[in-house]
């Protein structure tokens, strides 16, 4: 799980990311982002719709593996940005984890989220 600091708080805290921000679309979810100025690190939110998976467990699930994922590669995070992962299929849950984090990782990067390293 991420960090407190790297979570947003409130009920209207995400209309500024759905009103002003960009989208990159995956097959599989779409990463909304836009930069923030007014912070110094990135907040993340991960949105599972009840329409994706009736479960709470299955919709904490997936919501759990993609903070993961973010979790691992913050460091290579480039800026303040605030950032919107929205879920639209319910194969992210049996998604292998190499194959939903690359796809997470290629995402960012397209979006320009994630510095350029050579590894």
């Amino acid at each position: 799980m991420i960090s407190r600091k790297h979570r947003f708080r409130g009920y209207d805290s995400l209309k500024h990311v759905y009103k002003n921000g960009t989208t990159v679309r995956g097959p599989l979810f779409a990463v909304k982002f836009v930069a923030n100025s007014k912070r110094d690190t990135y907040r993340l939110a991960v949105v599972v719709s009840r329409k994706v998976q009736k479960s709470a467990v299955a919709r904490n699930r997936i919501r759990r593996r993609l903070y993961e994922i973010v979790r691992q590669m913050q460091e290579d995070i480039t800026g303040p940005y605030d950032i919107v992962i929205t879920v639209f299929h319910s194969s992210v849950l049996e998604e292998p984890a190499d194959s939903l984090a690359h796809q997470v990782k290629k995402q960012l990067a397209d979006a320009g989220i994630l510095a350029k390293r050579i590894r």
